[in-house]
């Protein structure tokens, strides 16, 4: 194909759109309300995602501490669960500083309940936080970390370890079913867009059989009479797509933005600057191949040229 053959196609698509005018605003429209919806499905499924990621990033292990841990084994005991491949990072809180947390977690109440205990009488143990760097080995972590009463068995240095067990297999089950079905509906979203989308177009194109049964008369070969068609199809994708992007991103913004402003609420928003670039793309991409694949399947099955 000649660059002036390519230029004569692009500017017949242009025209097209033009002089098609309510039909063309048709399938924006289509594109704009189909991509609008997917659009807010996927930036919904975004933050789902975040808040189960924060949710799962926030479980800890407490592996409190025997009694007669002195500090050799304490050292040796937190070499052990540091080198566990699993365990990002382990924190020793000291049973002074447990106590210390535990009277300001009960806040006033704990000034009476806590009363006379001192750094002799203190019941709370010397326990290690650990974090580990995948939430869902936490249950297989503290498995392994009871399992180094084994290896110290004279001193059984480790009098028990906490989890959360069974909420927390609840919440990583939770977790993935929100992503699952929030995947699942993004790619039902896509094909209903694309089918839509496809109809609208459709429906121009038969509008216009008589134009192309004239073009074929005059000798105008199959590929040819598609090309400006797949031309005025990019071009209805990406006004359409252009529009969506623009109407997501100011509300988004604006959702985001009112939603700082709150500091009742216990969780945010994932910033528009993280998602912007690549929804951006995802959405003119797709609005440009919809707008193809419309024309390109409307061409070939309806007008059979």
């Amino acid at each position: 194909m000649s660059f002036s053959t390519f230029f004569r196609h692009i500017r017949e698509g242009a025209k097209s759109v033009i002089r098609n005018g309510w039909m063309s605003l048709a399938s924006i429209t289509s594109i704009v309300v189909s991509l609008f919806m997917l659009g807010v499905f996927i930036l919904l499924v975004l933050n789902v995602n975040s808040f189960a990621d924060e949710a799962d990033s926030q479980v800890q292990i407490k592996a409190f501490l025997a009694g007669n841990v002195d500090e050799a084994l304490l050292q040796k005991v937190n070499s052990d669960i540091a080198a566990m491949a699993e365990v990002s990072k382990v924190t020793l809180i000291p049973k002074s500083q447990g106590l210390k947390d535990f009277r300001e977690k009960l806040g006033e109440e704990g000034k009476d309940l806590l009363e006379g205990y001192d750094e002799t009488t203190n019941p709370i143990p010397d326990t290690f936080q650990v974090e580990v760097i995948e939430p869902t080995t936490v249950p297989y972590v503290a498995g392994k970390i009871e399992a180094l009463n084994e290896k110290y068995p004279d001193e059984l240095p480790i009098y028990k370890v906490r989890y959360g067990q069974g909420t927390t297999e609840k919440l990583f089950k939770i977790t993935n079913m929100v992503r699952n079905i929030g995947f699942a509906f993004v790619a039902g979203l896509t094909l209903m867009a694309m089918f839509l989308i496809s109809n609208t177009i459709r429906v121009t194109i038969l509008a216009r059989r008589r134009e192309i049964g004239i073009m074929k008369l005059v000798g105008a070969t199959n590929m040819f009479i598609r090309w400006p068609f797949f031309v005025e199809g990019a071009l209805i994708g990406v006004a359409g797509s252009v529009v969506t992007v623009a109407l997501l991103f100011v509300g988004y913004g604006q959702l985001v933005t009112t939603m700082q402003s709150d500091i009742t609420l216990a969780f945010t928003l994932v910033p528009l600057q993280e998602v912007d670039l690549k929804l951006a793309g995802l959405l003119i991409g797709l609005g440009i191949l919809i707008g193809i694949w419309g024309s390109t399947m409307s061409i070939r099955k309806f007008l059979r040229v």
